[in-house]
C-alpha cells in the first residue's frame, strides 16, 4: 500500500467536507480558476495527486452532469501526472457560462461565491494547486498559479482571513508561500482540514519536546565536564599537599573535605557536603574547596621560588 504524502492528508480530508451541492459549485469554481490552463478553447487541469485528480473528476460530474476523460502521463521517475483536457467548444462555453469566466477575465468572482463558502473555495484552490510540506521536515504551504493577477489576488484572499503569504517567481510561475505552523494552522483549519492541523500540532509539540530533552542533555553534558575538571584539579591539589606537608597540616574541616573528595572524585559538591560529619551546604564546601586551592597554590610558589634559588 503506498503511503500517502502530508498534502494528499490534507486533500482527502477535505473532500470528506465537500458533501453538498452548494459547496460542489463553489469547490470547482476554485480548480477550475485555478487551473494549469484556462483560455477560450482550451482548460486544463492537471496534478501529480490521484486525490485531486479524483475530485475534479467527481465534482464535474456533479455539477455539469457530464464525464471527462483523464489522460496519465508518466515521467522518468515513475511519477503520474493526472491530465483533464477541456477543449470542446460546447464545454467551454457551458463552464464559462456557469462561472462567469472569459479568457481576458481572471478574477475571483465574490458574487457567486455563496455565503460562508469562502473556506470551500480555498480548498478547491487548495485542491488544484496547493501542498504542504510533511511537517516533520519543514514548514511550509505553497500554491502554484499560472496567473500573475490570481496569485496577488489569493494573498489577498490569505489576508482576510488573517493568513500572511508571500509572492515569489520560480520557473515562470507565481508561487503564493506561507511559512510558520501558526499561519499554515490557520489555513489548514480555514479550508477544513482539521484533524491535519491537529496532526501537526502533534509533530510540533513533539519536535519541541525533543528540541527542548536535546538542549537539557547538551547542559547536562557540559555541568558533567565541569563537575570532572574541577575535581580533577581539586584532587591535584590536595595530593599535592599530602605529598608535601602532609593531610595533617591542614585544619580538621580542611582535612575531612580532602578525604572525602580523594575517596570520591565523582562527588558533586553538594553530595560532598551531605557528606560531612556536620553537613553543609554546596556554597560551604566550595570555601572550603578554595582555601585548599589557596594552600596548593603557596606551595606551588614555594616550590618555584626554591627552584629559581
Amino acid at each position: 500500500m503506498i503511503k500517502l504524502s502530508f498534502s494528499d492528508d490534507v486533500r482527502q480530508e477535505l473532500c470528506t467536507c465537500i458533501n453538498d451541492k452548494n459547496k460542489h459549485f463553489v469547490c470547482l469554481y476554485g480548480m477550475i480558476l485555478f487551473s494549469h490552463t484556462f483560455t477560450d478553447s482550451r482548460i486544463c487541469f492537471q496534478s501529480k495527486s490521484k486525490v485531486a485528480a479524483d475530485t475534479f473528476r467527481s465534482l464535474f460530474e456533479k455539477v455539469f452532469c457530464e464525464n471527462i476523460p483523464c489522460c496519465e502521463l508518466t515521467d522518468k521517475n515513475n511519477k503520474t501526472m493526472y491530465i483533464y483536457n477541456i477543449s470542446d467548444e460546447r464545454m467551454i462555453e457551458k463552464i464559462s457560462d456557469k462561472y462567469h469566466l472569459s479568457d481576458n477575465l481572471h478574477h475571483i468572482n465574490y458574487n457567486i461565491i455563496p455565503t460562508n463558502s469562502l473556506c470551500t473555495f480555498l480548498a478547491g484552490i487548495f485542491l488544484s494547486c496547493g501542498s504542504v510540506n510533511d511537517p516533520k521536515k519543514e514548514y511550509h504551504l505553497e500554491f502554484t498559479v499560472y496567473k500573475k493577477e490570481l496569485a496577488e489576488e489569493l494573498v489577498l484572499l490569505l489576508k482576510e482571513i488573517g493568513v500572511t503569504a508571500k509572492l515569489t517567481l520560480r520557473r515562470k510561475q507565481y508561487i503564493v508561500y506561507i511559512k510558520g505552523s501558526e499561519s499554515i494552522e490557520d489555513t489548514l483549519t480555514f479550508i477544513g482540514a482539521q484533524q491535519c492541523t491537529l496532526n501537526l500540532m502533534n509533530v510540533k509539540i513533539n519536535k519541541d519536546f525533543r528540541n527542548k530533552a536535546n538542549r537539557i542533555a547538551n547542559c547536562d553534558n557540559a555541568n558533567i565536564e565541569k563537575i570532572v575538571e574541577a575535581s580533577m584539579k581539586q584532587i591535584a591539589d590536595i595530593l599535592l599537599i599530602s605529598k608535601t606537608r602532609g593531610l595533617s597540616s591542614l585544619p580538621d574541616d580542611l582535612k575531612e573535605v580532602a578525604e572525602i573528595r580523594l575517596n570520591g572524585a565523582e562527588m558533586s559538591l553538594q553530595d560532598i557536603g551531605e557528606s560531612l560529619t556536620f553537613p553543609i551546604s554546596r556554597s560551604g564546601v566550595n570555601h572550603r574547596m578554595r582555601r585548599i586551592a589557596k594552600i596548593a597554590h603557596e606551595i606551588r610558589e614555594s616550590e618555584s621560588d626554591n627552584y629559581e634559588k
